[in-house]
């Protein structure tokens, strides 16, 4: 059955009820934080993602923040920011920045739904699916780029390459 299948006879969706359904229906960890907020744990190869979805009604905009833990040592901060400068170039529907202050690794989306327009759910899971994939293409790059001192054009040669098959 399909994502939008059940709300096919329903006016009156929220954003942030697709988004619960969609976490039940991959069962992912979520917590209903209000009306117009959820978050939730969502397991990558990498790292485990926090993800969190704010529907803002003022603007109609449905915000996706994908988060994750990194800590790159103070010299090596001019590199992360032109990794995330060259991933940012490759990303085509969200981008990234990082919290120094938390020490956060951030991918953000905003799915804008101006005049009353309605989410569906392939298109929410599709965005959710998007930021867990850029931050599992990119997080070996960061890393390669703080942490393993290589050049910032070798570790984004780690997210450009097609990987097939498995170790």
């Amino acid at each position: 059955m399909a994502l939008s299948e059940q709300y096919l006879e329903t006016e009156d969706l929220h954003p942030i009820d697709i988004v619960e359904h969609i976490a039940e229906h991959h069962e992912w960890d979520f917590d209903r934080i209000a009306d117009d907020q959820i978050a939730m744990a969502v397991e990558g190869q990498w790292r485990t993602y926090s993800i969190t979805l704010a529907w803002s009604a003022y603007d109609e905009t449905l915000r996706l923040i994908c988060t994750f833990e990194m800590e790159p040592p103070e010299d090596r901060m001019s590199s992360l920011y032109e990794a995330l400068n060259s991933a940012n170039d490759m990303c085509w529907a969200g981008a990234f920045t990082y919290w120094a202050q938390q020490k956060l690794m951030v991918y953000r989306y905003g799915l804008i739904l101006a005049g009353g327009q309605v989410a569906s759910p392939e298109q929410i899971d599709t965005a959710i699916n998007a930021a867990v994939l850029s931050a599992e293409r990119f997080y070996p790059a960061f890393q390669l780029a703080t942490w393993g001192e290589r050049t910032v054009d070798d570790a984004m040669q780690v997210a450009i390459a097609e990987a097939y098959g498995r170790a």
